[in-house]
This record gives structure tokens, C-alpha cells and sequence, in this order.
């Protein structure tokens, strides 16, 4: 008897006071009393379980305790951040994040992990600023798994890594970053190829003077950016003075390229192969295909001693 008294009496609550609980919430929110709203949100929340066929002001109520605890959360992690209490404010708008996803708005969601990735990104400013690199690593980490759009976060861990020696990790965010949308992203895209070229110049550096070919084709290897490891691969292969291995993997590396600075500089290795081996039709053929990037004085200036040198 207690127990279905019980029952009767929360269904008897859901049918007659969740509005009026409802109203209470909506009083506490507008006067900055968020905790106490977010608690008479949830209980309407929770009785609407309760109600098999809400009416059109249960309904309303309903659909606002859902939309309004998610305010809340928000709210409550903007006065954490103002604070500079940054792992509150992670945790408030985490839970904006959650509870919008579990009520289907994917605005306010998207928000809100916009929002735990500024505060990432804000608590790893002061170790990134102290070259404490393996701290930043940790907390841009967890910021750019909640939003991997924030390129500005995205590019300082990118450079944490670069700085801890930790290359290939390095690379991973700078590619991700590069396949973004590049007309929303142009100036993160071109930072991030610039990153990706330096480092991997420096790496290839300090191979190359241990004359570690083998090294730099296995670093190639490891990266998720094609074209530039085709390119790399190509150098290797020419510091190698493997002139036919460039030549049997230039088709493929030309297929890899997505610029015209990528294909001239794969046209010019190539041309380089050929004019080793004495094949100078083929040289000048290939470097005849170099039209952009830093290449194209050397190789006019190849075709016109092959050219001289044929008549």
C-alpha cells in the first residue's frame, strides 16, 4: 500500500505541479541563482517520465527545462571562466555539451565544445608561454579532442610536440589541420603547411648529415601527408644515388601532389634522375614540367646546357 501510495503520489506531482516547478526554474535562472534552476529543471525532467500524454503546458515546460539546463550549465562555466577557474568552467560547459547532445540541440552543443575548447586552451596558455611543453601537450591535448576546429589551440600543440621531439605527432595535427576547409581555415592551413615544411626540413637535415637515406624513407613512411612524403622519399632516393628507384617512383609520387609547386618539384627530382643517368631527352622532357616553386630557374637553366650541349 505504501509503495503504490508513493507511485500515485509522484504521478499525482508530474500532472499538477511540474509547470509551476517549471516557473520556479525559469525565476532562478533570470536572477543568477543557476544551481538551484538547474535542480527544479531536472525535477521537471525527470516526473515528465512520469506523464504518459503531457498536455500543451507540460509540454512547453518540458521542452524548456531541457533547453534551459543547458543555459544554466553555460552560465555557470562563463562565471568560472571570469574567475580564471578554468577546471570548473571545463566541467560546466562539458555538461552543457553532454546534456545538449542527449536533447538532440546540436547548436548548443557545438557551442558548448567550442566553449571547453577555449578553456583548454586558456588554462595551457601559461605553460605553452613558459616552454613547459610537455604540460601544454597534456592540456591542448584534451582541448583539441573537445574541439579539433579551434585551429589556434590546435597549431600551438602542434608546435608543443615540434618542441618536445616528438615529430611524427607534430605532423599528425598540422595534416588534420591542412585537410580542413580551406577558404574557412586558409590562414591556419598555410601556418600549418609552413610548420610542416620547417620541421621536416629539420629533420631531414639531421639525417641527411648522419647520411641516414634509410632514416629519412622510414620517417617518409610514418607521415599522413602523401605528397610531402613522396617528395621526401625522392630526396632520399637521390641522396642515395638510387637514380632508378626515382625514376620508377615518380608516376606515383606525381599522383600524390595537389599543387603545382608539389608536381614541379617532383618533375625536377625526376629530371635530376634522368640527367644522371644520361638520359637527356627525358631529363629535358621532365624538366621542361617545372612551372612553379623554387625549382623553375634550375631547371631552365638544365635544359638550356642539355640543349647546348645536344648541338
Amino acid at each position: 500500500m505504501t509503495v503504490v501510495a508513493l507511485m500515485g503520489a509522484t504521478s499525482l506531482f508530474a500532472q499538477t505541479d511540474i509547470v509551476a516547478v517549471f516557473q520556479q526554474g525559469l525565476g532562478n535562472a533570470k536572477t543568477g541563482n543557476y544551481g538551484e534552476a538547474i535542480a527544479q529543471f531536472q525535477e521537471v525532467i525527470d516526473a515528465s517520465w512520469d506523464i504518459e500524454e503531457p498536455d500543451a503546458n507540460q509540454q512547453k515546460a518540458i521542452a524548456g527545462s531541457k533547453k534551459f539546463v543547458v543555459t544554466c550549465y553555460n552560465k555557470l562555466g562563463v562565471a568560472a571562466f571570469n574567475a580564471k577557474n578554468y577546471d570548473e568552467a571545463i566541467n560546466n560547459f562539458s555538461e552543457a555539451a553532454n546534456l545538449a547532445e542527449m536533447y538532440e540541440d546540436i547548436a548548443a552543443m557545438n557551442k558548448n565544445r567550442s566553449y571547453v575548447g577555449q578553456m583548454y586552451q586558456a588554462k595551457g596558455a601559461d605553460a605553452f608561454n613558459s616552454e613547459d611543453y610537455a604540460t601544454a601537450i597534456e592540456v591542448f591535448s584534451k582541448g583539441y579532442q573537445a574541439d579539433p576546429r579551434n585551429t589556434e589551440m590546435a597549431l600551438n600543440l602542434a608546435e608543443s610536440y615540434f618542441k618536445s621531439n616528438m615529430y611524427q605527432e607534430g605532423m599528425k595535427i598540422c595534416t588534420k589541420i591542412s585537410q580542413l576547409n580551406a577558404e574557412k581555415y586558409a590562414e591556419a592551413i598555410a601556418t600549418a603547411q609552413s610548420k610542416m615544411d620547417m620541421y621536416t626540413n629539420n629533420e631531414v637535415a639531421k639525417l641527411q648529415m648522419a647520411n641516414d637515406y634509410d632514416g629519412i624513407i622510414a620517417m617518409a613512411e610514418q607521415l599522413d601527408d602523401a605528397a610531402m612524403a613522396a617528395k621526401i622519399t625522392m630526396q632520399a632516393y637521390y641522396g642515395k644515388k638510387d637514380f632508378n628507384k626515382m625514376i620508377e617512383l615518380a608516376p606515383a609520387a606525381l599522383e600524390t601532389q595537389v599543387t603545382d609547386e608539389g608536381r614541379s618539384d617532383i618533375n625536377y627530382l625526376l629530371g635530376v634522375a634522368y640527367n644522371e643517368k644520361e638520359m637527356f631527352e627525358q631529363a629535358i622532357a621532365a624538366m621542361q614540367n617545372v612551372t612553379a616553386g623554387n625549382n623553375v630557374a634550375n631547371a631552365q637553366a638544365v635544359i638550356s646546357a642539355l640543349t647546348q650541349s645536344a648541338q
